[in-house]
Parts: C-alpha cells; structure tokens; sequence
C-alpha cells in the first residue's frame, strides 16, 4: 500500500515555494510518539506500531533534499510536516518516512516539469495556488490566536462549576414495571396496561417508604432482567449510559431519597442513588477545560471577524442540487 499518494495542498504548495529558505525559525520534523499502539492512515487504513523509533534530530539549516535547482532544508521539511494532521505527521517520522521521502521527490520533481511546460502561468493553477495559500495563512492565523489564548484559573474554576455534573457518576438501583413497552417480556410475566403499571409501581414505592427492603423487591418484583438479581443494581452511571428520561431523574435525586415514579419507553421506574463521586478530579480535567476555553475563543474570534467583514455569497451558488431523476428502462 501507498501510504502517499499525494502530498496536500497545503504541503505541496510548501514544496513549490521552498527554494530559499524561509524567515520563520526552521524548527527539526516533528518526533513525537503516539499515545496508542497504532495509527491510522490518511486513506483510512490502521497499520499496527508497536515501537516507533525517533527520526534523527538533524541540524534546521541542513539541506536534506534536493532535487534539481530546488533545495529543502530540514527545518522547511518540519514546517512542511507542521501542516499535516497529527497522524500523518507521526507516520511521515516513522514507519512511513520512506513513503514520505518518495512523494517529496516525485512531487518537486513533476512540479519542475510543470514550470518547464509553463503550466504554472495558467489561470487554474493561480487560482489554486492562491487558494492553497490562503488556506496555510489562515491556519497559522488561528494557531496565532490559539497561542496567545491563555485562559486564567478564575474562568477554568467558573467552567468546571458550570459543568461539574457532567464529570459525576452516579451508583444507582431501579425498580422496573413494564408496561406495553417495546422489548420482549420476560418469561413467566405479562404486559401491563400503562395505568396497571403506574398503579403496581405506586404500590411498591409505597411499601419501601413504609420500610420494605429495596433489594429484596427488586429481586422480587422488578422486569428488568439485567439487573433484578442484583436487586436493582445498575452499577455506577455517568451522562450518556442511560435514556434521558432516567438519566434526568436518577442525576436530579439526593442519595438515598427514593425517586417518584419515571416514565421512559420501557415503562415504570423507582430510581434510588447510593453514591455519587467524580470520573476525574478537577486537575485531570484542567488541560480538556483549556482546550474547550481556547475552542470556544477561537469561534468568537472567528465570528467578531465576519460580524465586521463585508462577506457575499451569491444564492444561487448557495442552492444545493437536486439529484437527476434516475431515467426509467
């Protein structure tokens, strides 16, 4: 398998333009490891990585390509690499450097021969390359404003406050009474009108506040099969594990309180919590806090520059098109 078939736009405008070397500090190619033990190509394919040797550090003024009259320097190399998504660049570095050194050297030397045919003085090249370059400008305009980004501990503090509960997980046990739900019943019990269900289910939240053990009637009573012999064990639960309509009532209830009868697609429930104690603790989840801060600035930033920029679309270029009617045999 070709690992590159193509440089991207991006990367290959680099190469067409990397003659000199540029004013930027040239910095090494990237040699950073990945964090799992496998990557995943830009054509979909996952290649097992069991050890990823380092690429050699080399000198950022060293010429490591050349190909006719156009000379790369290690650091333009890195640069160039700098534009690539994290698993491809972690790929050209390691097993895939061979791939990569290729694809550089076919694609400076086809572009020679571009010039040599003046194909670069054509109107659809121009446009390409423009677009091409405004392309890279406007990823390092935003890499720009990502590093100046630095939100203080007041705004991460006011963050993890405003969405402590969605780093919460839940011990919680339930009580089942099916109604004319969608899934199979379980053998030996019947389906139940959606008023015979409420009406057992008032029934037994009545006899657990009057004392009756919650285990022993979720073993006895309760249609979820799951978890009834465990006495309504459903383990511990954080967003997302459970249809909204319980997940909303399980994470509303004070432990220990038992829950009102809740109504989801499979029927009646009795919610109690035991236990509720964070995923992570705040200093885990400070780094994702700055990440999500610096995203959301990035899209503001993003949209105080359309508010005050004169932006056009013509509509009719804005229409999508209908597919053509499948011609009938």
């Amino acid at each position: 398998m070709r690992f590159f078939r193509i440089l991207t736009l991006s990367a290959a405008a680099l190469c067409l333009g990397a003659q000199t070397p540029s004013n930027a500090p040239p910095k090494p190619p990237a040699t950073a490891t990945p964090a799992a033990p496998t990557v995943t190509g830009p054509d979909g394919v996952t290649l097992p990585i069991p050890v990823i040797p380092q690429a050699p550090v080399l000198p950022p003024d060293r010429v490591v390509f050349q190909v006719g009259d156009i000379k790369l320097t290690s650091g333009q190399v890195g640069q160039i690499l700098d534009a690539y998504p994290e698993n491809q660049r972690i790929y050209a570095n390691g097993p895939g450097r061979a791939q990569f050194i290729d694809n550089v050297v076919r694609v400076l030397l086809l572009s020679q021969e571009g010039r040599l045919r003046k194909l670069d003085q054509t109107e659809a090249y121009k446009n390409q390359i423009m677009y091409t370059s405004a392309t890279v400008l406007a990823a390092r305009a935003d890499e720009d404003f990502r590093s100046r980004f630095h939100p203080d501990e007041p705004s991460l503090r006011a963050y993890y406050e405003a969405h402590k509960s969605e780093y919460l997980q839940f011990h919680v046990y339930h009580i089942l009474i099916r109604g004319m739900g969608p899934a199979p019943l379980p053998p030996g019990q019947k389906g139940l009108t959606d008023a015979e269900a409420l009406a057992k289910t008032l029934e037994i939240r009545q006899k657990l506040l009057q004392g009756a053990d919650f285990g022993d009637l979720a073993r006895a009573e309760s249609y979820d099969t799951g978890s009834k012999s465990k006495g309504g064990d459903l383990g511990l639960l954080k967003h997302g594990q459970s249809v909204p309509t319980f997940e909303d009532a399980a994470f509303a209830l004070p432990v220990g309180e038992l829950s009102q009868p809740v109504k989801t697609i499979y029927g009646y429930h009795l919610i109690k919590v035991t236990e509720i104690k964070p995923t992570r603790t705040y200093e885990e989840l400070r780094p994702e806090f700055e990440k999500t801060l610096e995203n959301e600035a990035s899209r503001k930033f993003l949209a105080d520059l359309k508010a005050k920029t004169k932006i056009y679309v013509d509509p009719d270029y804005s229409v999508v098109p209908k597919p053509a009617d499948t011609p009938k045999p």
